[in-house]
């Protein structure tokens, strides 16, 4: 509201400061009123999304006000600028003109050049600033396209981190059911050994039945439930009961120069814990191979409270890293999936000096269980190719706006001297040669090579008993000459400057 009453006292401050200014005549008051409501009724067509309604409202006031001429720049504005459609906008524009021509040539007689005026002012005051207005418009949904295609491959990035992990959590899944399976079933076994135990009381042997089909149900259960999450045809990589240390080995008999420090206090850990130090040492150890071959590489597993740290640092590699495809990071993302889970932190990053380090921080004790995430879902997402095509569609129509708002207004300002040229100058071109052989004293029935049309009076002021004519200047075909009569007689011939 305080934009539009802004707005509006801005256009109607010309209107206001020349229909208050004395003299004043009888309805000087009441005209003042209808043209500052008439402006008021425009800003709310503008407000109302019908800025080219109240354009019209803005030219129809010129006709009764020359003053309205201020505000149609300020509204064409507008109209380029909240309108979806440039066609609309061209039938107003061209109903304008007709309307315009038909107005001041046929009904109120007025000469070429007032008609050349006003198709000018229509010409800069309405539909460049229209243009303009365009392009801007064409500007902020080109910003817009951006902004959606930024938003398309955040959105493409981070889903893509979220399958990793996913399916990080799926393999987790995977372990905990092969790892938790296998003990269950070591349970369920010596329940039944105790079942059939000798020297065992009935009640006893038939606790031991119920421990035994309660494990098996249990078991089941965790096959039903955790089972489905395993990836069909994936299995974990860990070999049942390997440590750390045995990790560490097998790279050593694999040629890698890895030294390992572990605290005895890192040898009893929860199974998350275990489960993901095992994973940070054998995703290092494998990018240390890849990545940096014959560098020496440290393995350190040490305890603080109720923290336990992991890190593996290798240097650079001494000949370059072999030949492989660029890696997109997926193992680390799934390492860090795998980490949060378990309670801990991870860093991974190059060092000053050279080569890599991978650092994580555990639980040393068995976290609470992990409440499951909620939250609302998603509505569709625009893909990454539709904001592509999008973006290209803004760009295009920006460039396509620009040339137009460049070029538009020189071009028709051309074909609008191009239909007034001809019109003004038909019958009242008089040569420099012809004046020059005229005398003065001559019966203008005498002379020869008068035009047969009189140009009209530049000023009411000028002489009422002269003619003016043109040498034919482009492109508003100026008057050029003045022969002055009296009696019927030549007396006084000028070139005008």
């Amino acid at each position: 509201m305080l934009w539009d009453l802004l707005l509006w006292a801005v256009v109607a401050a010309p209107i206001g400061f020349a229909g208050f200014s004395p003299p004043y005549s009888e309805y000087a008051l009441p005209l003042v009123v209808g043209k500052l409501v008439l402006l008021g009724v425009a800003v709310l067509l503008t407000r109302r999304r019908a800025p080219l309604a109240a354009l019209v409202l803005v030219v129809l006031g010129s006709v009764v006000d020359g003053n309205f001429v201020f505000a149609i720049p300020v509204f064409s504005y507008l109209a380029g600028r909240r309108s979806a459609s440039a066609v609309p906008a061209a039938g107003v524009f061209a109903l304008i003109a007709a309307g315009g021509t038909v107005l001041n040539l046929g009904v109120l007689g007025a000469g070429p050049a007032t008609w050349f005026l006003l198709a000018s002012v229509l010409l800069f005051a309405a539909v460049f600033p229209w243009l303009v207005g365009r392009y801007r418009r064409q500007q902020q949904e080109l910003a817009d396209a951006g902004r959606r295609h930024v938003e398309a491959l955040t959105r493409e990035e981070r889903g893509a981190a979220e399958r990793i992990r996913l399916r990080e959590r799926a393999r987790i899944a995977g372990e905990m059911h092969d790892s938790l399976g296998h003990d269950l079933s070591l349970i369920a076994m010596r329940a039944a050994a105790l079942e059939v135990a000798a020297d065992l009381d009935d009640s006893h042997r038939a606790a031991a039945g119920e421990l035994r089909a309660s494990v098996s149900a249990a078991t089941e259960r965790l096959h039903e439930i955790i089972g489905v999450l395993r990836e069909e045809g994936a299995a974990s990589v860990r070999p049942s009961g390997e440590s750390v240390a045995d990790l560490v080995e097998g790279a050593r008999e694999a040629g890698m120069a890895v030294r390992m420090e572990a605290a005895p206090a890192v040898a009893d850990l929860p199974t998350m814990t275990s489960h993901a130090a095992h994973r940070i040492v054998r995703e290092a150890l494998t990018n240390a191979a890849r990545y940096a071959p014959g560098a020496p590489v440290e393995v350190r597993l040490t305890r603080d409270g109720d923290r336990v740290e992991v890190a593996v640092v290798n240097d650079a590699a001494p000949a370059g890293p072999l030949p492989a495809p660029p890696s997109q990071g997926s193992g680390l993302l799934a390492l860090a999936e795998r980490v949060r889970l378990s309670g801990g932190t991870l860093h991974a990053g190059p060092l000053t000096e050279g080569g890599f380090v991978v650092r994580a921080a555990l639980p040393a004790t068995a976290p609470p269980v992990e409440a499951v995430e909620s939250g609302d879902q998603p509505g569709p997402a625009e893909l990454p190719v539709d904001a592509e095509r999008r973006l290209h569609d803004a760009r295009r129509r920006v460039r396509r706006s620009l040339l137009v708002a460049l070029t538009a207004p020189a071009g028709f300002a051309l074909v609008l001297c191009l239909v007034y040229y001809p019109v003004a100058t038909a019958g009242t071109v008089l040569d420099r040669a012809t004046f020059d052989q005229m005398r003065v004293g001559t019966a203008r029935s005498e002379l020869t090579g008068l035009p047969r049309r009189k140009l009209d009076r530049p000023t009411p002021i000028d002489r009422a008993d002269c003619e003016y004519y043109t040498d034919g200047n482009f492109p508003l075909a100026q008057p050029t000459w003045r022969l002055c009569f009296t009696d019927g007689r030549l007396v006084s011939k000028e070139w005008i400057a």
